[in-house]
């Protein structure tokens, strides 16, 4: 005879079969809970990025114009054709990358210089520099361009008196095409704090055991930071410069402000997000901004990928995989 004894039941389902059973469904109530608290985040994607993003690559193909709302035309690859006939296009272009050959390798350096100098065992009053450097970064920008506007005036900045205080002439920083870019740079580089904390907390997680082992064998300062600290920091370096790289295609709000999207001096601040801006919304042309915006995100997604695929060379993770 058979002595097993039948497994214990709930109703006409075993207890091993219950189990289970509400396992998966207290899974889907915190599958169903997780989804309660992204549907903000899901909601907010899809009409104000995902949508946008549609409707501005339909509206390239388009002569859509905000001053005949619902009118539009079907016109193909007219508006593409036109970015290569368009002379502000190239205007715009080069002065975006003018600005960036210089706003570029000082947003990447300035971080690096100031947080080897926070990471020092000789500097005092460490948490102060630290809240110091990274208190303009809350600064507003408008606000910031206001003041520093105000500074660089030529006739009553502050910064030229003092020049002329040790016999200097100060240039005409906000008018003149060779002096605009390192003003704009000034008024840009006072926001570098959070690049500056980011770097700063990178150098910080660097195991001491390598200076330690370094410094046994006979290295010095300099050597240990190019063998060492660069190294284990590439990642963060590499993370600020793709940020940068993006940002300053998108430069927009100083060169803007500064010359009320006129341009002035000569051309310099109009950047290429200004000549998008100006087009699209200051004289309504919605069809062919929509395709400077498209062009804007290629040029954009092109050099992302470039310095994703460059990235394996110098960039070090201490896993030992590539980016």
């Amino acid at each position: 005879m058979n002595s097993a004894k039948p497994a214990p039941s709930l109703g006409a389902f075993p207890l091993n079969v219950v189990k289970p059973v509400r396992q998966i469904n207290q899974h889907r109530r915190q599958q169903l809970w997780g989804l309660v608290f992204l549907s903000p985040w899901i909601l907010g994607f899809l009409i104000f990025t995902l949508f946008p993003m549609i409707a501005s690559l339909f509206f390239s193909f388009t002569d859509y114009n905000l001053n005949r709302a619902g009118e539009y035309n079907i016109i193909g690859l007219r508006n593409y054709a036109q970015l290569f006939t368009d002379p502000l296009v190239a205007t715009s272009l080069s002065a975006t990358l003018r600005f960036a050959a210089i706003a570029l390798p000082l947003g990447l350096v300035l971080p690096v210089a100031l947080a080897a100098l926070l990471n020092s065992k000789w500097l005092i009053g460490k948490p102060v520099i630290r809240t110091l450097f990274y208190m303009p970064y809350m600064v507003p920008v408008v606000s910031a361009v206001a003041i520093w506007g105000g500074m660089l005036n030529s006739q009553s900045g502050w910064i030229n008196r003092a020049l002329a205080l040790i016999g200097v002439a100060g240039p005409d920083w906000l008018n003149d095409v060779n002096w605009i870019y390192p003003a704009m740079n000034i008024i840009g580089l006072w926001g570098i704090g959070n690049a500056f904390l980011i770097t700063l907390a990178s150098m910080q997680g660097v195991p001491t055991e390598l200076y330690e082992a370094a410094t046994v064998d006979g290295a010095g300062p300099f050597r240990r930071f190019r063998a060492i600290t660069l190294p284990m920091i590439s990642p963060v370096i590499f993370y600020n410069l793709v940020l940068s790289v993006i940002g300053l295609l998108r430069y927009f709000e100083i060169p803007y402000i500064l010359s009320q999207g006129t341009g002035r001096p000569g051309g310099a601040t109009m950047f290429f997000n200004i000549h998008l801006y100006k087009t699209a919304f200051v004289f309504s042309d919605m069809g062919y901004g929509s395709a400077l915006a498209w062009m804007l995100f290629v040029i954009a997604f092109t050099l992302t990928i470039v310095l994703f695929a460059t990235s394996r060379y110098w960039v070090y993770y201490a896993s030992g995989e590539n980016a």
